[in-house]
């Protein structure tokens, strides 16, 4: 009797257990590696659809990072051909209020039990540093259209009746050059699986396109989503959007995605190689650009579509970019979607594999002066955008020069006798910096190891000089930190035609430093003086070379984004008997002048503490109101709502450890009332405890 109810209950035991298993093989990564973030799943979508619900998650397609400014609630590829005589378009998301749903309409990828996202890096200190990875970030992803119900489950997937039996490998792209940080390059080889031929193919990426600053928009629902422009850029094959009236001031920003090749039977089909196609007997291929209403279902020409009919309508066909109206009507707000397709391939054979690349670009939208529609969409605003789409064309382009699919004279770059692609200049390596905040300064330390950089173009050691940027107080309350940067210094090698020729005196330490748990030894200091203690500073420090005028390649600069630091000068850890923590401003007034605009983002500072200590808040009556536990080796403000508003990656704060922020709430998280408030401070390595009082105004 016993063991018979020991094997009921390991039956139960493994039943539920195999349905805790039995799920879907979904997986989702984030893109970060430079300055644009974006997430890709294993079943085929890109986007994060809840960022706007949950902000401090992975972002969706945020520029710049840390920005809270995102551009896309979603996208995926689609695939459209006619399969004996059938007209069949797979795709991986469709118009969908909530995103992504496992076995919903429209969602037709799926991936294997147990495929993954793996990730791959050419940077040597990257914990996935592969002698294969194409860039400083690859995410390398598998899925497939074949199957009708979502592997790992029951669930059916609607409405999926006519599987092409394409199979996908989509390998990601990003860099953190500065010249190359705002875009990732999206590779699709699409394999038909199946034993019919696919006619008349057409490939494109579906996008719901949204810029809107997260951190601080406050409509929901469809009013998030309306607020929309866009327009075609045919000259570089790419369709962009932009936020007209969301949220002024606090965007500024394009996304953007754009076809860069289409290789078939080892041709290079885009518009930009027409005269070779042509000559082989091919129909050139265009790429075309759809905007339309997100599910509007009308039938006009700007209405969702409603079928694999309309869908390969939409993927084979385009708007007369030439009409002023149209231009204009796309740049007024509304809640549009995006269909960017190239096409089309005469047929895709049984087992035969075509390659499709992408890029989701950002960038700065240039201020007009204008406020809502074509007066916030000008030639001048997308000077940064063009920009951007170029030096993406080119990435790909590689050593394809003259972009004919072709390696001809002159192209071999690398001298291996191939084609290749994702060729990049480089600037020379990133230096090791060390900061170290002080009261009312920054004391900045580098080495020297950008010196020894070799440019796998030239072969030569190219490097010039060092840049040191710096935000300005309160810079922190704009859309983008890292924009309001200033070159506050430059020091560069002397004797040439590049830079200020002041040679590097003013900041060579007479012998290299070396700090605790540190073994790099750092050659160049240069202090930042006179600066106010709490608040904010952006400092990078980059190198940059003299660039290359036979290759027609300016002078490169390293990457902002990997040697940015957030520094906040202040006191200094005090343990002494004789030290009296204080509070700073004394008195406090809602609002202070670096505080954020909601009542969770009030900051207020006590300083001069010692290593660890316990800081109590009371009234004056003696309740108590806020508890504070500070350790100086770990602190770096993640505590309150402002640092996760304004204060980037916590990994990359530099405090000096006697002081610690408070956002003036209560622990109930209630907002406390003016008057008179004592502290006390208990330092926890002897027991002492100190006290003092300061004054909130309202």
């Amino acid at each position: 009797m016993f063991r018979k109810k020991s094997l009921i209950f390991s039956i139960v035991v493994y039943l539920m257990y195999s349905s805790v298993f039995a799920q879907q093989s979904f997986d989702r990564k984030a893109v970060n590696v430079g300055n644009i973030g974006l997430s890709v799943s294993n079943v085929g979508t890109i986007g994060r659809p809840d960022v706007r619900n949950d902000p401090q998650g992975d972002p969706s397609m945020e520029y710049p990072l840390n920005s809270g400014i995102e551009h896309l609630f979603e996208g995926g590829l689609w695939i459209g051909a006619q399969v004996n005589g059938q007209t069949a378009v797979s795709t991986a998301t469709v118009d969908a209020p909530s995103g992504y749903t496992t076995g919903g309409s429209g969602f037709e990828m799926t991936a294997e039990v147990g495929q993954s996202i793996k990730q791959r890096s050419m940077l040597p200190n990257s914990e996935h540093f592969s002698f294969d990875a194409i860039s400083h970030q690859d995410l390398v992803m598998d899925f497939s259209d074949r199957n009708t119900i979502v592997p790992g489950t029951n669930t059916q997937i609607a409405d999926h009746n006519l599987p092409l039996d394409a199979d996908v490998h989509l390998e990601t792209y990003a860099w953190n050059y500065s010249f190359a940080d705002y875009f990732v390059i999206l590779s699709y080889d699409i394999t038909n699986h199946s034993t019919d031929t696919w006619d008349s193919v057409y490939l494109g990426l579906w996008t719901d396109l949204v810029v809107r600053n997260i951190n601080v928009a406050t409509d929901g629902g469809a009013a998030f989503f309306n607020k929309g422009g866009g327009g075609f850029i045919d000259s570089l094959q790419a369709l962009y959007a932009f936020d007209v009236n969301g949220d002024p001031g606090y965007t500024n920003s394009y996304g953007a995605s754009q076809v860069l090749g289409l290789t078939w039977r080892g041709i290079f089909m885009h518009p930009d190689n027409a005269d070779s196609i042509q000559g082989l007997g091919y129909t050139v291929p265009k790429v075309f650009a759809n905007f339309w209403n997100f599910r509007s279902f009308d039938g006009t020409e700007f209405g969702a579509p409603a079928n694999d009919v309309d869908r390969y309508e939409k993927l084979s066909s385009d708007h007369n970019w030439n009409d002023p109206s149209l231009v204009s009507g796309i740049q007024s707000p509304s809640n549009r979607v995006q269909l960017l397709s190239i096409g089309p391939i005469r047929e895709i054979a049984p087992g035969e594999t075509v390659n499709l690349t992408l890029a989701m670009v950002a960038a700065r939208q240039l201020e007009t002066g204008g406020t809502t529609g074509p007066q916030m969409d000008t030639k001048y605003a997308r000077t940064e955008l063009l920009e951007h789409l170029g030096w993406a064309k080119r990435t790909y382009a590689g050593e394809d020069l003259n972009r004919n699919g072709m390696l001809d004279p002159g192209e071999d770059l690398n001298h291996n006798g191939q084609l290749d692609r994702y060729i990049l200049p480089e600037p020379p390596d990133i230096p090791h910096v060390k900061i170290v905040p002080g009261n009312g300064k920054i004391e900045v330390y580098w080495d020297n190891t950008a010196e020894y950089s070799i440019d796998p173009i030239s072969k030569k050691m190219d490097f010039e000089g060092y840049r040191i940027y710096r935000t300005n107080p309160g810079d922190d309350q704009k859309s983008n930190l890292l924009d309001q940067a200033n070159l506050i210094a430059q020091f560069d090698k002397p004797g040439n035609n590049i830079g200020y020729n002041n040679g590097f005196d003013a900041v060579k330490l007479p012998e290299a430093v070396y700090f605790e748990n540190d073994s790099i030894p750092y050659t160049y200091k240069i202090t930042l003086d006179n600066l106010l203690n709490g608040w904010q500073y952006l400092v990078l420090v980059t190198a940059f070379d003299h660039g290359d005028e036979a290759l027609n390649i300016p002078p490169l600069e390293s990457s902002y984004i990997a040697n940015s630091y957030r520094i906040w000068p202040g006191t200094p850890v005090n343990d002494a008997d004789t030290a009296a923590p204080g509070v700073y401003p004394n008195p406090y007034r809602l609002q202070a002048a670096w505080d954020g605009s909601s009542s969770r983002t009030h900051k207020l500072y006590f300083y001069d503490l010692p290593k660890q200590c316990l800081i109590t808040v009371y009234t004056s009556s003696g309740d108590v109101v806020a508890v504070l536990d500070h350790d100086a080796a770990s602190y770096t403000g993640d505590d309150i709502q402002w640092y996760d508003h304004f204060g980037g990656d916590s990994q990359k704060r530099s405090m000096t450890g006697g002081e610690h922020a408070w956002d003036i709430l209560t622990q109930s998280k209630q907002t406390i009332t003016q008057g008179l408030y004592f502290f006390s401070v208990k330092d926890l390595s002897n027991g002492k405890v100190k006290q003092g009082k300061f004054v909130v105004l309202k």
